[in-house]
This record gives structure tokens, C-alpha cells and sequence, in this order.
């Protein structure tokens, strides 16, 4: 069971994580619709502004109270995020609060903090308004894709892509729900499944990439179907451990260094965005969310391999 003091770290960790990643799904889903879906435009505009507060009120609690760890992993802004964001909004005209990510970039990591009983109940509310504001959206997710599959509705981004973003949700859900359980997460008994998760959320942003890119960007569309490829690949190896019919440590070394690759891809492509050097359809925002979620993995397959 999970002290008090373990418990908000580990919330608020999460929180700096996943909340920047949900309201940027919203945006993402919100610049898809067409005119006609625009009660659509207006609910995902809504859930972005609900994780902007979710956000907000998680950084307020943070300074020295957060793993370091987590604020140097790159998973909670990078180099590139305010300019992207501030990108995102000259192209689009949504008021990205911009003031968050340069809070963010001035929480200072904590290390043995005291017991706290008033924080405590702080972020089991905290972590309740998420876990409702999440299952709200995993709800809209799915009925925009069930629109979208029944030919009912569409939109700019591949039906793959809504369920993919769907399971992020799903996943931020399901460790809030174990977090007010006080259950942490059992990394030795729990890293396969997560690396066959994020192996396959990998691959599927390669795709991704290789599927906004200009069809003149022809070096770049074959990196990127080379590291789908190579992410199909661990996945399965991933599902094979789960089932105990694969040596583990060798998996996760692979995940490491491809993850370290794709990583490096990625924050290449966000430059290279930014500064006007690649063709593509690529929102600037979405070449720094996918860079900040290869960020993520890799704290955790490091951590897998301490625990190995």
C-alpha cells in the first residue's frame, strides 16, 4: 500500500504527464471536424480547457514536491514545446495557455518531503476530477469513432489514430483508479504489458508521421516506415513475454535502443518543423506531444532494466 507522501508523488507525477497529454488530444480531435460537427468542435474544446485546469492545479502542487526524475526525463515539456505551442496558435487561432508549460519550466523536482495530510486530500480530489474528466473523454472518443467507422461523421484524423489516443485515456484512467486505491505500480510484475503498450503506441506514431509527411519527403517517409516496422516487431516480442515465451531483459534492450532512435527522429522532425525545413501536415504540437511520449517510455524502460 502506497504511503501518503509516495501517493502524491506518484499522482502528481502522473498528472504532469498525462493531463498535458489529454488536453492535447482534445485540441488534436478538435481541429479535425468538419464545420458541420461543430457542437463536436465545441465539446473538444471544452475537455481541453477541463485538462488545462487539471494541469494548472497539478503544477501549482508540484514545486519540490515531484520525482526529479520525471522533470528531466523530457515527458513534461522539451525544448520545443513553447514554440510549438506558440506555432500551433498562429496556425490555428486557439489560445493555447502558454503560461502552464513556462510554470512548468520552473518546478524544481523534490526529494524526502514530510507527511502532509492537508496536500494529501488536495490531490485524492485532484486525481477524482481527473479520473471523471478522462472517463468523459475516453466516452467522446469512442462515439466520434463509432461515428466515424459508420460512415456518419468525418474528420481529419485516421479512425487508427482516435482509438490510439483512446487507449493513452483508457490507461491514464486505469492508474488514477489504482493510485486512490493506493496501489502503485508493480514494475517487475507489470513492465511487459506496458512495454508492449508503449511499443505499440511507438510504432503506430511512426505511422503516423510516415502517413502527414509530404509524399516529396522521401527519406523521411522511409525512416519512418522502417521504425513501424521495427516497433511491429518488439510488439509482438513484448506480447511473447507477457507469455513467458521470450527471455525479458533482451526485450527491453531492444525497446531501449529503438525507443532512443525514434526519440531522436522525432525531436529532429519537431526542429525540423519548427523552422520550416520539412513538408508536411504535421501541427507543430504533434511533433512535441509524440517526442514528450517517447520521453516517457524511455524513464520507463530504464526503470525496467534497474528492476531487472
Amino acid at each position: 500500500m502506497l504511503s501518503g507522501v509516495e501517493f502524491i508523488k506518484q499522482s502528481l507525477g502522473l498528472h504532469l504527464f498525462f493531463a498535458r497529454i489529454m488536453k492535447e488530444h482534445a485540441f488534436f480531435l478538435q481541429m479535425g471536424f468538419t464545420p458541420r460537427d461543430m457542437s463536436f468542435t465545441a465539446q473538444a474544446d471544452a475537455f481541453r480547457r477541463e485538462f488545462d485546469g487539471i494541469l494548472g492545479e497539478t503544477i501549482s502542487l508540484s514545486n519540490g514536491v515531484v520525482n526529479p526524475g520525471v522533470l528531466q526525463s523530457g515527458e513534461v515539456i522539451t525544448p520545443f514545446t513553447l514554440n510549438a505551442e506558440r506555432a500551433t496558435i498562429y496556425f490555428t487561432g486557439v489560445q493555447i495557455p502558454t503560461q502552464l508549460t513556462q510554470a512548468e519550466a520552473g518546478l524544481a523536482g523534490g526529494g524526502r518531503i514530510p507527511a502532509n495530510p492537508m496536500l494529501e486530500r488536495h490531490v485524492f480530489a485532484l486525481n477524482q476530477r481527473a479520473i471523471n474528466a478522462t472517463a468523459a473523454l475516453i466516452q467522446f472518443k469512442n462515439n466520434i469513432l463509432s461515428n466515424v467507422l459508420n460512415c456518419k461523421m468525418f474528420t481529419l484524423n485516421y479512425p487508427l489514430l482516435i482509438r490510439h489516443i483512446t487507449r493513452e485515456a483508457e490507461l491514464y484512467f486505469q492508474q488514477l483508479r489504482r493510485l486512490q486505491n493506493r496501489k502503485g505500480i508493480n514494475l517487475k510484475r507489470e513492465d511487459h504489458e506496458l512495454e508492449f503498450f508503449w511499443n505499440r503506441q511507438m510504432g503506430e506514431h511512426a505511422k503516423f508521421i510516415r502517413g502527414l509527411l509530404d509524399p516529396t519527403e522521401n527519406d523521411l517517409i522511409n525512416q519512418a516506415n522502417n521504425f513501424g516496422n521495427e516497433f511491429d516487431q518488439l510488439t509482438e516480442k513484448a506480447k511473447e513475454a507477457m507469455d513467458a515465451a521470450a527471455p525479458p531483459d533482451k526485450i527491453t534492450e531492444e525497446s531501449l535502443k529503438a525507443t532512443e532512435n525514434l526519440r531522436d527522429f522525432k525531436a529532429q522532425g519537431t526542429q525540423g518543423i519548427l523552422e520550416c525545413k520539412i513538408r508536411s501536415i504535421i501541427i507543430p504540437l504533434l511533433g512535441d506531444h509524440v517526442l514528450r511520449e517517447a520521453n516517457h517510455y524511455l524513464r520507463l524502460l530504464k526503470m525496467f532494466e534497474r528492476g531487472k
